[in-house]
């Protein structure tokens, strides 16, 4: 028994649950007589919903299937050998499932030995190789074809990637050594480092070829008739592929720096992953490929058993799985048709989603204000953003005309919405304001009609409790940029019905957003969360820790931006207003700064302004400010922001505002833009033992985004 069949068949007893990808040999006589070629298939037996993946399982298929070619090339039978895959999936990398699972290193390198092992072979074989890359491509999908001599890719594969610096992994079959010998280091470093860090990039067919991934590309409808006969002009000498020559100078070295800024400006050093990929990328190089594939061994097993893979994957299911099947919605059976949709308001916030709601639902939109002029600039803004999709090819003319003949504005309410379904208010943030909109509403629409409420931290019970029908209204809370983030948080009022409820998330499916059931509590899940925090940072500097300090003691959590520079993007207005809405229901918790309330006084937009194209803190509103003398270190900013976090999410658990710590994790990945290696937050706040110090007790239960005991 060879070794690498001894490594994979471990790994196949330690993931007895792997939905295994068989490799099957066909063959075919090339086009211009250039003679037979073998054919590799990907496939396991699903169709494109479910796309074929590398286990250990998989491997030793892949392993077999190259015994057979490797026979048939040294007895002269093939001249080439080719890999492709299943209708619309070439492969998307190793099986995310098994790696959860594994508990020791030794099993963890022996994984990553396995994977090299099986690639390694199609680098050997004794004719030229071929990868077809067909369809989506990703992780070791991507890298099993860099193993191969040429590549061709199809103009439709809509996705191609090398996502693991993403999830806390390096691409460890191959992905950081071959790439920068293929495509250069600036390139490689793109795909690898800075594509990944952006939530997961992804490249289309055109990109793989443009990169020099790929030596040639075809339209899909004949796709691999074309690479068939390219192959065969390969073979026969017709076609030589050139690849530029690779600066192994200070290119390399600077695209390697590069990488290293990329990453510490989007994680400042808290995650390893991509420092890790960096720094084999650094050893290729003056090293052979052997000694970077050593390494991505040893940097695979390393991450694999550490946390921040562990949360890395917790949270990539939490997005790919929970999310599709939000805990605690109704049946959706209960949901009524949405054939009309009516929005009142006809703001920023407003007017982005009469947009949403036109293009993801194409059904009528009308919006409503209080004069023809703030309704006439809120259906110009959505016609203007159709035209930038046209402009940007991104939609057709007709798809352009029809979506703004959706979209229209009325001051007349009971004609705009007196045959609508869901009608949404997205007006000034005040109680009475919203319950005033409610009431008029409930004069003019259908008795099946649903309200929705955008409120970002009002009660919806509250909201509705002057109606006739209060079962009807729900909250419908948006994040913003609406057309970017994905989160919808559904709260449920008090008399909130089934029928409502499930009607809602309905039509939050057709929006394509991530639905998540909250209970009517202030400032459901994001806001309080991120309004504890702020707060705690606030009082921080408040108290007179500077706010470099400040600013460099939260830089470990790899957040998307810095408190202070979140504190501009939402507003002072707005987080002075939700801090004092949470002051009125938790006073011993949430407080109101007195200094945050002066920069809004004095109509500032935040602590920073621009001089000479650098950010600096605006001395206009450090004049403003009063603070007190009580500094602290980055260790100490740290740790009390965390605890407040911490204090705050054990008691939303207990209050219900969410089923579990999962949907809490969900709401700040898919709302807030937290890291995938923090998990969210609780995964982190496990690891780092401060759920224990505050609250007792774990958010998770070990094995959950952890490795297993």
């Amino acid at each position: 028994m060879s070794t690498t069949t001894e490594l994979l068949t471990r790994g196949a007893e330690l993931f007895p649950g792997e939905v295994v990808t068989t490799a099957h040999v066909r063959h075919l006589d090339l086009p211009l007589q250039a003679g037979r070629l073998a054919l590799i298939t990907l496939d396991n037996g699903f169709d494109h919903t479910k796309p074929t993946t590398f286990g250990p399982g998989s491997l030793l298929k892949l392993n077999e299937a190259l015994d057979q070619v490797e026979a048939e090339a040294a007895a002269g039978t093939v001249v080439g050998a080719a890999i492709t895959g299943k209708p619309f999936i070439f492969a998307v990398g190793a099986d995310l499932k098994g790696v959860e699972l594994l508990k020791e290193h030794a099993d963890a390198l022996a994984i990553g030995k396995g994977g090299h092992e099986v690639f390694k072979r199609i680098a050997a074989l004794p004719v030229p190789t071929f990868a077809f890359y067909n369809g989506a491509a990703m992780g070791g999908g991507v890298e099993v074809g860099l193993h191969c001599d040429y590549r061709t890719v199809s103009a439709g594969v809509p996705a191609f990637s090398l996502p693991e610096v993403f999830l806390g992994l390096v691409p460890g079959w191959g992905g950081c050594s071959i790439l920068p010998n293929l495509i250069g280091p600036a390139k490689a470093v793109k795909v690898i480092i800075e594509n990944s860090m952006a939530q997961n990039k992804q490249l289309k067919g055109k990109d793989v070829f443009e990169l020099g991934i790929a030596d040639a590309i075809f339209e899909p409808a004949d796709f691999l008739e074309q690479s068939l006969l390219w192959a065969a002009r390969v073979l026969k000498g017709e076609v030589v592929v050139e690849r530029e020559a690779i600066d192994r100078g200070k290119a390399w070295d600077d695209a390697v720096a590069w990488g290293r800024l990329v990453a510490d400006a989007k994680v400042h050093g808290a995650a390893p992953a991509a420092y890790r990929a960096l720094d084999i990328i650094a050893r290729v190089k003056d090293e052979d490929l052997q000694a970077g594939f050593d390494a991505e061994d040893a940097a695979l097993a390393d991450l694999i058993m550490g946390g921040e893979l562990r949360s890395g994957i917790y949270a990539f299911n939490l997005v790919q799985r929970r999310a599709k099947r939000p805990v605690g919605a109704p049946d959706k059976s209960l949901a009524r048709p949405v054939t009309k949709v009516g929005v009142v308001g006809a703001g920023l916030m407003a007017s982005q989603l009469a947009l949403l709601f036109a293009r993801r639902l194409e059904v009528p939109v009308v919006l409503t204000d209080i004069d023809q002029e703030r309704v006439d600039k809120g259906v110009g803004y959505v016609h203007a953003e159709i035209d930038k999709l046209l402009e940007k090819g991104r939609i057709g003319k007709d798809k352009s005309n029809r979506l703004k003949g959706l979209v229209s504005g009325s001051l007349d309410k009971a004609a705009a919405f007196g045959d609508a379904d869901f009608v949404i208010e997205a007006v000034f943030e005040e109680m009475g304001v919203k319950q005033a909109v409610f009431a008029d509403l409930e004069n003019v629409v259908s008795p099946a009609c649903v309200l929705a409420t955008n409120t970002s931290s009002l009660s919806v019970t509250e909201m509705a409790s002057k109606l006739k029908h209060p079962e009807r209204v729900v909250g419908f809370h948006f994040f913003n940029p609406v057309a970017i983030l994905p989160l919808l948080e559904i709260v449920r009022g008090e008399r909130t019905d089934d029928v409502s409820l499930a009607t809602a998330f309905g039509v939050s499916k057709k929006l394509k957003k991530t639905s998540v059931l909250v209970k009517d509590a202030p400032a459901f899940v994001v806001n309080r969360i991120l309004t504890r925090f702020m707060g705690e940072i606030q009082d921080i500097i408040d108290g007179g820790t500077p706010i470099a300090t400040v600013e460099k003691g939260v830089e470990p959590l790899g957040l998307p931006m810095s408190p202070i520079v979140l504190l501009e993007l939402v507003g002072p207005a707005i987080a002075l207003h939700v801090s004092e809405t949470l002051h009125g229901a938790f006073p011993e918790r949430f407080t109101v700064s007195e200094n945050l309330g002066k920069v809004v006084k004095a109509g500032k937009r935040g602590f920073y302004t621009w001089v000479d194209g650098k950010q600096v803190l605006d001395p206009e509103v450090l004049e403003l400010l009063s603070f007190g003398d009580t500094v602290l270190t980055e260790e100490q900013v740290l740790g009390r922001a965390l605890e407040a976090v911490a204090q705050e999410i054990g008691l939303m658990l207990e209050e219900g505002v969410v089923a579990e710590a999962q949907d809490i994790d969900l709401c700040m990945i898919t709302g807030a833009g937290w890291p995938f290696h923090l998990g969210g937050i609780t995964p982190y706040l496990d690891r780092e033992g401060i759920s224990e110090r505050v609250n007792g007790k774990r958010f998770l239960a070990p094995g959950v985004a952890s490795v297993p005991a």
